[in-house]
C-alpha cells in the first residue's frame, strides 16, 4: 500500500509526498536528517491529509495532482475530506 500525504509545516506552508509508511515518514520529517530538506527548516510538521493507493504509480499521480492545486484548494482538500483522521481518503 502506498500513501500520498500533505504535511502542514510551521508557518502554515504545505509539503506533499508519497510513502509506504505514514507514521515513519512523518517522524522522519520531524526528527531526522531523512526528512525532506524543505521540512527540516520548518519543523514541527503535522499530517493533515493522506490517501491510500494500490501502487506507487497511483500515489505519484495523486501527488502530482495535489502539487498543481492552489494553496486555497489544498486548504479546502485538508478540511473537506475529514473521514476518521483529518483529511484521510482511500483511493483503492
Amino acid at each position: 500500500m502506498w500513501y500520498t500525504y500533505i504535511l502542514q509545516c510551521k508557518g502554515g506552508s504545505f509539503y506533499t509526498g508519497v510513502t509506504t509508511d505514514l507514521k515513519r515518514r512523518v517522524e522522519e520529517h520531524n526528527s531526522s536528517t531523512l526528512g525532506a530538506k524543505y521540512t527540516r527548516g520548518r519543523r514541527p510538521v503535522k499530517l493533515v491529509y493522506s490517501s491510500s493507493s494500490k501502487d506507487k504509480s497511483e500515489a505519484l499521480k495523486e501527488e502530482f495532482r495535489i502539487k498543481k492545486l492552489s494553496r486555497a484548494e489544498k486548504n479546502a482538500l485538508t478540511l473537506t475530506l475529514s473521514h476518521g483522521e483529518r483529511g484521510q481518503k482511500d483511493n483503492k
